[in-house]
């Protein structure tokens, strides 16, 4: 939702590139983790779906980069995003290691 409400200030130019990138890569997170945790039963399967929401979180991080060097968003909100995504990326690497932990009991 960080997102979304920072992209609401993005220049209307950006609309169909920047605006919307950010915004899908930053919600197929979610999306993935919550597939691959209904099917966390299946461990390759559940590191494969941490895999790839670590993936959008990364290209989550490069548009922020953009965002930051167009001046659409100010240092702090860049730093602030970036690192509450940097724990999410810690957070998905260790499913990805660790999916045995995750398991149904």
């Amino acid at each position: 939702m960080d997102i979304f409400n920072i992209t609401k200030k993005f220049p209307s130019e950006e609309k169909f590139e920047l605006t919307d990138q950010i915004r899908r890569s930053s919600r197929a997170i979610c999306r993935a983790i919550g597939e691959g945790y209904r099917k966390r039963q299946y461990p390759k399967h559940f590191s494969s779906k941490m895999s790839d929401a670590d993936m959008e979180n990364t290209e989550t991080q490069v548009s922020l980069d953009f965002a930051k060097d167009c001046k659409y968003i100010s240092q702090e909100e860049y730093m602030e995003l970036i690192n509450k995504s940097e724990e999410v990326g810690r957070m998905l690497n260790h499913m990805v290691k660790n999916p045995e932990k995750y398991r149904p009991k």
